[in-house]
């Protein structure tokens, strides 16, 4: 039987890092086989290395597969900067080992928010790459999440954001924050010693029957506690619950009646799963032994992980992997009876998961609104937040919650501290080379106030619905008898209030990105809507025209505006356009001027862009006056003549 050795080749060594996911050991290791210093700053790609590679040709492809590998470690490792120097080099390599190397690539200029360097590099692997795999469609979303995230950072939506500085955020990843009563709750991988009774750890890789000591391990995860507020600089973190050797604990999630609180549990080679915590109150809580929850949850084989319980008791929501998904990682949920029984869990659908990853679930019972992190769909990059409003029967869409409540790096684990989930804590990678932090964050507004009214009457119009919309979401209101709208939006990006009502002409307003970057509340005083019939006919005043000519002056033109707006307001209104003259000339010539006169007005309102099927025009000559054009005694009536020549819409279909 051979004999497993212990190996001292630097690229051996980074193997077997690498193989067993210490990828930061297999970075250094792989830059000792390159002959790289290591305390090159950032892992720079050396001068003239390529060259090297190249010169040294009997080492090409050690040289290849070592960079290729650190390119990976790096990347694994969340240090995008430093990967993307190498993958430069990688996405060179011919051998089809290295083909995905371009995507990656790609994928670590958009984490570095290189937006508009990544797009063309997606789309130079999606030319070259052959394969037929999810790769291709990979890359085709990430070209739209560039091009949708160099819109988002160009209009940010308004939140206001601050790193915790003290002891929450120390080595680690420090990730699932949960506020509770006075405590919060988080996931830290700080180092914690444990006891090996004087032995080092070794990793073993069987097949080739090498190991290497894993001389440092210090980071575990576990969940730790801090009093009072979070944000204060003297925080006091102590950790809860006990250690236990090669166990690893997260994500705490509380029932609402405080006796029941559960978590995530793992160990280096084993499934994660979902663990149940009783505790006891006395002088101070005192937890139990966290017990494996049943296969309603948990899997053999199969990942479960992150807990959520809502806040009314009803539902465990969770992440898995387990079968019956769309993907990687799916939500799944369960019925919490209220015996703490489990009902079987259920895939939230379609509409939620995709192929890719779905975690850190959250959802507000008042609100009906699920916030959650997903990998799979248009966003910013990586995992981003997404919102769905639904009841566990239906969702709708998820929205993405935009810059810069997202970045180009993950972005998870919502809390509230709130419930109107206004205010709270997420965990993100986006101040950091590698691992998750906790910020607070905190929802910004601009008011968007004002009345509907009568345009006739000037009184305010009680059932009319307003409805203000900008490019990421739409919402809506029905004023009272006071005409009164108000709305709070998270948005300064260019939007659009429109308001309706039966027997009504709509109306609508815009408001631009400059204009709503200067303001913290938008007060409309007078938005009044025009009551309107069928066929009856409404005169357009002072659209006016020389003596014996059908050519529209320009102050005609600005009130043909006014009813170009209103059709635009209104898209599918179509209206007829009648043009009338006094009784001065014969009938066949006020006739033929008439209908001349109206089909300027028609042909304005076409050039500047109203579809021809929506106008009709039509001259009446004069035989339609509306005053006289004579007093009984036939002396001229000035005034009825001037009334009589004019130009009229009506409204035929809306």
């Amino acid at each position: 039987m051979a004999q497993t050795s212990y190996v001292s080749n630097n690229k051996k060594i980074a193997d077997l890092y690498f193989k067993n996911k210490e990828y930061y050991a297999a970075a250094e290791y792989y830059k000792r086989a390159l002959q790289i210093s290591r305390d090159t700053i950032g892992f720079v790609v050396p001068y003239a290395f390529e060259n090297k590679m190249k010169e040294e040709s009997p080492k090409l492809a050690d040289y290849q597969y070592c960079v290729f590998q650190l390119a990976t470690s790096l990347r694994l490792y969340k240090d995008f900067r430093a990967a993307e120097a190498w993958y430069a080099l990688a996405r060179n390599f011919s051998e089809p080992r290295y083909a995905l190397s371009p995507f990656y690539y790609a994928e670590c200029l958009r984490s570095n928010q290189k937006f508009s360097e990544a797009i063309p590099a997606f789309n130079a692997f999606l030319d070259k790459y052959k394969i037929a795999d999810s790769y291709k469609d990979k890359a085709k979303i990430e070209v739209a999440s560039c091009n949708f995230a160099l819109y988002e950072m160009r209009y940010p939506r308004l939140y206001k954001f601050s790193k915790l500085f003290n002891q929450i955020n120390e080595q680690g990843s420090n990730y699932t924050p949960l506020q509770r009563n006075n405590n919060f709750y988080f996931t830290s991988s700080r180092p914690v010693v444990i006891s090996k009774g004087g032995k080092d750890e070794v990793l073993e890789d069987k097949q080739t029957k090498s190991k290497v000591v894993k001389k440092e391990s210090p980071y575990i995860n576990a969940i730790y506690e801090a009093a009072g507020d979070p944000q204060a600089p003297a925080t006091t973190v102590k950790r809860i619950g006990a250690v236990e050797t090669g166990k690893e604990f997260a994500a705490p999630a509380f029932h609402p009646n405080g006796k029941t609180m559960y978590l995530t549990s793992w160990t280096a080679k084993g499934s994660r799963k979902i663990y149940e915590v009783n505790i006891s109150q006395g002088n101070g809580a005192t937890w139990s032994a966290p017990k494996e929850l049943g296969a309603e949850v948990n899997i053999n084989g199969f990942n479960s992980m992150q807990p959520f319980i809502t806040k009314d008791g009803k539902y465990l929501v969770f992440s898995s992997d387990r079968p019956g998904g769309l993907g990687k990682y799916d939500l799944w949920y369960c019925i919490l009876r209220a015996d703490g029984s489990l009902g079987q869990a259920i895939n939230m659908g379609n509409t939620i998961n995709t192929k890719e990853d779905e975690e850190a679930p959250y959802y507000n019972p008042a609100t009906k609104k699920l916030l959650y992190s997903s990998a799979g769909r248009v966003g910013i990059g990586g995992l981003d937040f997404y919102e769905s409003e639904g009841d566990f029967g239906s969702w709708t869409e998820p929205r993405n919650l935009g810059y810069p409540f997202n970045s180009s790096k993950d972005d998870a684990y919502f809390t509230p501290l709130n419930d109107a989930d206004t205010e709270g804590y997420i965990s993100s990678d986006r101040e950091s080379v590698c691992c998750l932090e906790i910020f607070h964050v905190k929802k910004e507004f601009i008011t968007v106030q004002g009345t509907i009214l009568d345009c006739l009457t000037d009184r305010p119009l009680n059932g009319a619905v307003v409805t203000l919309s900008d490019s990421s979401q739409e919402l809506r209101m029905t004023v009272g008898r006071d005409g009164k709208y108000n709305f709070k939006i998270n948005s300064n990006r260019a939007l659009k209030i429109t308001a309706e009502k039966s027997d009504y002409l709509k109306k609508m307003i815009s408001y631009n990105y400059e204009e709503l970057a200067k303001a913290d509340t938008l007060v409309n005083p007078r938005l009044c809507l025009r009551p309107f019939a069928i066929n009856v006919p409404i005169v357009l005043k002072d659209v006016l025209y020389d003596f014996n000519s059908a050519e529209l002056t320009p102050g005609s033109e600005k009130q043909l505006d006014v009813l170009y707006t209103l059709l635009t307001d209104n898209p599918t209104m179509e209206i007829e356009l009648s043009a009338h003259t006094d009784n001065v000339g014969s009938k066949n010539y006020n006739l033929n001027l008439s209908d001349k006169r109206a089909h300027s007005c028609a042909t304005y309102l076409i050039m500047k862009g109203i579809a021809s099927e929506r106008l009709k025009s039509k001259g009446y000559g004069f035989s339609k006056p509306v005053a006289p054009n004579q007093f009984p005694n036939g002396k001229d009536n000035f005034l009825g003549r001037q009334q009589n020549r004019r130009t009229e819409f009506k409204i035929t279909k809306i």
